[in-house]
């Protein structure tokens, strides 16, 4: 017996000792799932895997067929250049666009006998695709030039490159305009198989539907007999545009070729409509508050037929970031809940809710199957994988398992949740990650991350840039607190950062590190604070208030100098809500004197590197600029990591890598 126990425990001391820990390569190799659409009978599902290539500095998909088993097979389909994947409505087969010469393609394949056909060729780029209930028509989005560029003004001046612009909204995010408006289209079918007859629905509008740059086909639908396409549209120019949140719903009758705005009044986002399974009722996303992209978002049920509307989630202290039907009287939603991402249930009479699922993860997206709810999940340790979930018990099995053996090599780390008091005597949830094999008699170089939004919850997410396994894994413990700003903790926790960046939160950071700092494995001489976007301003504010915490900094597209700031972002409601304001006039918001970090120079004495993208309009690459020279010109140890081509976020796979291996490097040189 003494013999076997010690094979076994050589067994496993061999499997611990050839577990790789996750370095940004390994990252990389990592499949990505995601896509997931159910077929409409209920009985399988398509899911989409992409998969990045270092070498080529590109990534490629495939797609794969499961039943509610698991038990998948790759759809081998004639086209490799498909893309906006859909099901046919009688559930044969899969339709899918291709950029084809001559314009957008649209092609049905039958799974069953494995045959493509061409059903629709359009002229220009089409974006995405819905068909009708019936699957007599089609609706789809594709953007039309309605605006004149210099070159159009002055044809002779083909060469000149210049623009000229006399409103706002002229960039947003990562692109300049391109005198374009995304509209929806509808095309008949005028047989049993091709499409034609292309009616623009918002002919002549110039006014984006979805909503850009990071809307889709969930902004857009058929109501529930096909009669009527239901489309989010923020029907605002320019300056209007930039300081108002008050998308609405519209629907368009395509008989009589008629639009009516069905939330008219309602002056928040308005987005993202879903008839009930019956047809008879619209529910759709709502926000209250006009100018705040972060408001408290309402399931809000509309029936056309007495136009009145029921706020499902009004009394419930939960923001909900998306939703399914399940019968007539049933929604299916995701909402944070304590730093998790969760699955709900809620009843249409009562307006009664059940929390479905627990546990230390995030649901990421979900549809209705026979047998329960069809869901993406992830956590700090996993990526995003299919699971099919029980709508009574909660539990769920894993479906997809695309990167079960890969995780299973890599050396693991443990995740541990904390309650830590503040300032102000609240508990606020912390979590700390350890390095693989962590002993508690050594002591660890620690990192305090700070989160962007800033109303963006520190949950289980799995990011492939700001990822806390590889942080651990390359022998750092990670602080992650969720500060004051955040959902999942109630509303009045959320809105608590508005008008106060540099305040509470700041004091609910120090909190967090002070905490750790005082246990015996956290090397407190050997403290970092990293972080993105609102992330990277709390870096910038800490630099000036640390008093000596930290031994170096990384802002990654951070905020910097308020004034500059607001002067050259683009959705100024953001600013407007957030900030309180512009800073000129009487009533000039007090954040720019209190709260803007490049008033807090003087006090900078820490190595600091700064990351920033060109094409990041959200937060201008000046930002990073005006941190970086401040920090050259009083003799701190600095550094600048800049990417043309990249915008608030590093996308392709060198640069990633690039920005891993830099931002390593960094930390390695001021804290081990």
């Amino acid at each position: 017996m003494k013999t076997v126990l010690t094979s076994l425990f050589a067994a496993i001391v061999l499997v611990a000792s050839t577990q790789k820990p996750l370095n940004p390569e390994f990252l990389w190799d990592l499949k990505r799932v995601g896509g997931v659409e159910v077929s409409p009978n209920g009985d399988r599902f398509f899911y989409k895997v992409t998969q990045y290539d270092i070498n080529k500095n590109s990534g490629a998909s495939k797609l794969y067929l499961s039943n509610l088993n698991g038990e998948k097979e790759e759809i081998k389909l004639p086209n490799n250049f498909a893309y906006a994947h859909q099901w046919i409505p009688n559930g044969k087969g899969i339709a899918y666009l291709s950029s084809e010469e001559g314009g957008t393609f649209l092609y049905e394949y039958n799974l069953e006998k494995k045959q493509e056909r061409l059903v629709f060729k359009y002229k220009g780029e089409m974006s995405g695709f819905k068909y009708s209930p019936d699957g007599k028509n089609i609706l789809f989005t594709s953007k039309v030039k309605l605006d004149q560029t210099m070159n159009d003004k002055y044809p002779n001046l083909k060469e000149a490159n210049v623009h000229v612009f006399d409103d706002l909204m002229y960039r947003h995010w990562d692109s300049w305009t391109d005198y374009k408006y995304s509209h929806v289209f509808i095309a008949r079918r005028s047989d049993d198989k091709t499409f034609s007859s292309v009616v623009d629905i918002m002919e002549g509008e110039k006014f984006d539907s979805p909503l850009e740059p990071f809307g889709g086909l969930e902004q857009i639908n058929w109501n529930g007999d096909g009669t009527e396409v239901l489309y989010t549209c923020k029907k605002l120019s320019g300056k209007a545009y930039a300081v108002s949140t008050n998308s609405d719903i519209y629907a368009y009758n395509v008989a009589n070729k008629t639009t009516q705005n069905i939330t008219e009044g309602m002056m928040g986002y308005d987005m993202n409509p879903l008839p009930s399974p019956n047809g008879k009722l619209i529910a759709f996303a709502s926000m209250e508050e006009d100018g705040f992209e972060s408001d408290k978002n309402d399931i809000v049920v509309f029936d056309p037929a007495t136009k009145k509307y029921s706020n499902l989630t009004a009394d419930i202290d939960l923001t909900v970031s998306a939703f399914i039907w399940g019968d007539n009287n049933t929604l299916f939603f995701e909402a944070m809940i304590d730093a998790t991402n969760q699955l709900f249930e809620i009843d249409l009479k009562t307006k009664k809710h059940r929390q479905i699922t627990t546990g230390q993860h995030n649901y990421t997206s979900l549809a209705l199957s026979n047998e329960g709810i069809v869901a993406t999940k992830q956590s700090m340790k996993y990526p995003n994988e299919v699971f099919l979930v029980d709508l009574k018990s909660g539990k769920d099995k894993g479906l997809s398992k695309i990167n079960d053996e890969f995780i299973g090599s890599m050396a693991d780390v443990n995740i541990e949740k904390r309650m830590i008091k503040t300032t102000d005597g609240k508990d606020m949830l912390t979590w700390v990650i350890y390095p693989p094999n962590f002993d508690k008699k050594k002591k660890y170089p620690t990192l305090l991350y700070c989160q962007g939004g800033p109303q963006s919850a520190v949950s289980q997410f799995f990011s492939f840039r700001w990822n806390f396994r590889l942080m651990a894994s390359m022998g750092y413990i990670v602080v992650a607190p969720n500060r004051r700003g955040l959902p999942g903790f109630g509303q009045e926790w959320n809105d608590a950062i508005s008008g106060d960046w540099g305040g509470q939160a700041m004091d609910d950071y120090l909190s967090a590190i002070d905490a750790l700092a005082k246990e015996p494995f956290v090397d407190e001489d050997k403290l970092g604070a990293v972080g993105a976007s609102y992330g990277g301003y709390s870096v910038y504010y800490l630099a000036g208030i640390h008093n000596k915490r930290f031994k170096c900094f990384i802002s990654h597209c951070g905020l910097f100098n308020l004034e500059s700031w607001y002067g050259s972002t683009e959705e100024l409601f953001f600013a407007n809500k957030d900030i309180g304001g512009p800073y000129w006039g009487k009533d000039r918001a007090v954040s720019y004197d209190k709260h803007s970090p490049h008033n807090l120079v003087d006090n900078w004495d820490t190595p600091i590197m700064v990351i920033h993208g060109e094409k990041d309009y959200r937060v201008p690459i000046t930002q990073g600029m005006e941190a970086y020279q401040a920090a050259q010109l009083k003799g701190i140890p600095s550094k600048f990591l800049y990417f043309p081509t990249e915008s608030h976020w590093v996308l392709s796979p060198q640069n990633g890598i690039i920005w891993h291996k830099e931002f390593f490097k960094w930390l390695d040189k001021w804290l081990k």
